[in-house]
């Protein structure tokens, strides 16, 4: 699984506040991904598990899901996200 969590740069912030925002309650659900998409995460907290490997994020934290990944995941405080889909 290449998801990438990290920190991000004072100009991604800048950049990603002009994104949309999605927000999800607390479940369980799967998902594809037909495009990359760059996330910029608000509030709360989750984690994608694939291939038999599971990454969390929280709050602060900038994650990439790669173009063709299909995962499940489990939101276990509500999300509140920026999001990007594409380069």
């Amino acid at each position: 699984m290449d998801v990438i969590v990290r920190k991000p740069s004072e100009t991604e912030k800048t950049s990603m506040k002009k994104e949309p925002i999605w927000e999800c309650e607390p479940k369980t659900f799967t998902w594809y991904y037909d495009e990359q998409e760059t996330c910029l995460i608000l509030e709360g907290c989750a984690s994608v598990k694939a291939e038999n490997k599971e990454i969390s994020f929280n709050a602060g934290d900038l994650v990439i899901f790669p173009k063709g990944l299909s995962c499940e995941w489990t939101v276990t405080k509500k999300i509140k996200k920026h999001y990007k889909f594409g380069n």
